[in-house]
């Protein structure tokens, strides 16, 4: 399958790209900023698979695609989307400004937006794509809410309707969209959130999880809103 993963520096989609690295029938392509990381995660995945995967260095808030259109120019379709990347601000609701605002829905939604857009033709070439948006327990209608995270919890919540939006605008095409909400898990961005404290699920883990649904499950979900958690936090 030919799979795009983004956010792939660090934490969660970090150990996407390794595991998907583990079955040589995969291409992958990896996005994420920090283009050292991205190397770093390329070595790992062809010393632990000899699997050479794409890496892909930008920022999808500049909305420029160059260098991700030139990586997939020689694909003819691409199977699974799995939009991973993610920012949080933790700042009580009062002292957020507009720029806050601005920087979680952009970063947390219309990036995912602009991105899925991007690539449409592609997901719609596939035989039966997966688009697999990460939200999160914050954005879960009727989950424990927690000061400070408003903005984070509010983007995280918009993606989970866009996913449903998107499974039924997209179902004639055979593309899939699934949002899985995500517990606590040992990353950097939950420290950011709840500092010092320690989540019952490593990334790894978490990873499995993710890659496995990802690359089985549209055969029998479309726009599920799935929470996945073994703690909040």
């Amino acid at each position: 399958m030919n799979i795009i993963v983004t956010g792939a520096s660090r934490g969660i989609g970090f150990e996407l790209v390794k595991y998907f690295s583990q079955f040589p029938e995969h291409r992958i392509i990896a996005i994420a900023r920090n283009e050292a990381l991205l190397e770093k995660l390329k070595q790992e995945c062809f010393e632990e698979h000899s699997v050479d995967i794409i890496s892909c260095s930008q920022d999808l808030c500049d909305r420029q695609y160059k260098s991700l259109l030139a990586a997939t120019d020689s694909w003819d379709c691409i199977d699974i989307l799995i939009n991973n990347a993610g920012y949080l601000v933790n700042k009580p609701f009062e002292k957020l400004d507009q720029s806050d605002w601005n920087k979680l829905l952009d970063i947390n939604l219309l990036s995912i937006v602009d991105l899925t857009k991007q690539l449409m033709s592609k997901l719609k070439a596939s035989e039966h794509a997966h688009i697999v948006n990460i939200g999160s327990m914050g954005g879960y209608q009727g989950s424990s809410k927690f000061p400070g995270l408003s903005a984070y919890s509010v983007a995280k919540g918009a993606l989970a309707i866009l996913t449903e939006c998107l499974a039924e605008e997209l179902k004639d095409y055979n593309i899939s969209s699934n949002c899985l909400c995500l517990g606590a898990v040992n990353t950097n961005m939950l420290n950011e959130a709840f500092p010092g404290y320690q989540a019952p699920v490593e990334p790894k883990d978490m990873a499995a999880i993710i890659g496995h649904f990802a690359l089985n499950n549209h055969k029998v979900m479309n726009g599920q809103i799935i929470p996945v958690t073994l703690s909040n936090p």
